[in-house]
């Protein structure tokens, strides 16, 4: 059998209204399988896990967006997350059995269907993409909503399903094919967000800005120039987290093989260190696989001989996984609910 995961964002972190009404959605839906449902309210952004087949994956993502489409208004959004839409963004994931370029295929065949469904914009991205100006999710994001209806009226950024109309509740959905992402974010003790901001302008693989020794930015010939950053398929930048009155240094793993948690998570307490503020654990967002958890656990063994349980337990603690919110492995690692 074929196992593809899909892992839709929606603009919407509180309203349990909207919440219900993405899991009614997938009840008579054949073939598809609802892992998680994760609301953030400083986020204002709720992150779902679908598994299926090739069919019932496709159909089951159509009918949580069009569920998310009646209940979320983007004129009344407002959250820390970069977002284009209401259905922000429906990536397509290889898990079992498949290719990504089966993947890319039903990418193009849910923004074909939900393009028309909801007469909506839709981008293709990463693995999908069309245009090497759409390969990266937060080129395509610049301006985020409030700016979308401007960047429509440019024939560079014509959608590439749906028209050019702009839909003043819904926004733009981006949709593409990627290898498992990581949603991971690691804690702050403290509640100024710079300290988070300036880790994640060092780490992440895009770098910052280049300035002189009194801070201005550095052009050549007209363009900026930037510092690459220290960290290969990491994608971060700084948010607040009120409720737990702390910051959050919010990453993206592209690909955990390139660059672990646990290098993600060290590098972000030197940073700490070096700024003199504390790391007081992480958390993953959705679901992760059983061996980027592994990888952590054998980090921090030490080389020594561990059962798989003893790897993971040692992973969620060095991690400090369960930090903000219980990290129960049966809920949050992906082979485990497969």
């Amino acid at each position: 059998m074929k196992i593809i995961e899909c892992v839709p964002n929606f603009s919407e972190g509180v309203k349990t209204e909207t919440f219900e009404a993405i899991k009614n959605a997938l009840t008579e839906i054949e073939n598809v399988k609802l892992l998680s449902l994760e609301p953030d309210k400083d986020y204002n952004r709720v992150v779902v896990t679908l598994v299926g087949d090739e069919e019932g994956i496709v159909n089951g993502a159509v009918a949580v967006s069009k569920a998310a489409a009646k209940n979320i208004d983007m004129r009344n959004h407002k959250g820390e997350h970069p977002r284009l839409g209401a259905i922000d963004v429906v990536p397509f994931i290889p898990v079992k059995n498949v290719t990504t370029e089966e993947c890319v295929t039903l990418a193009e065949k849910y923004g074909e269907i939900i393009s028309k469904e909801l007469n909506v914009p839709v981008y293709l991205y990463e693995d999908a993409a069309r245009k090497a100006e759409r390969k990266n999710l937060s080129d395509i994001r610049k301006g985020e909503y409030e700016g979308l209806q401007e960047k429509l009226k440019n024939p560079e950024w014509f959608p590439d399903f749906g028209t050019n109309e702009f839909n003043p509740k819904l926004g733009a959905i981006v949709t593409g094919a990627r290898f498992f992402l990581i949603a991971y974010n690691v804690n702050i003790k403290s509640t100024d967000v710079k300290y988070a901001k300036e880790i994640a302008e060092i780490l992440r693989e895009s770098g910052r800005l280049k300035r002189d020794a009194n801070g201005a930015v550095i052009k050549v010939d007209g363009k900026t120039i930037k510092e690459p950053g220290r960290l290969k398929c990491f994608k971060g930048m700084g948010v607040s987290l009120e409720k737990y009155n702390l910051t959050q240094v919010s990453i993206n793993l592209t690909n955990y093989n390139v660059t672990p948690m646990h290098v993600a998570f060290e590098e972000v307490k030197t940073e700490a260190e070096r700024l003199g503020v504390e790391v007081t654990g992480s958390e993953i967002v959705g679901l992760v696989p059983l061996e980027a958890i592994l990888q952590v656990g054998k980090f921090y063994s030490g080389g020594k001989s561990l059962s798989e349980t003893e790897l993971v337990n040692l992973a969620v603690e060095k991690l400090g996984l369960s930090s903000l919110n219980p990290f129960h492995p049966k809920e949050k690692i992906i082979d485990y609910m497969i």
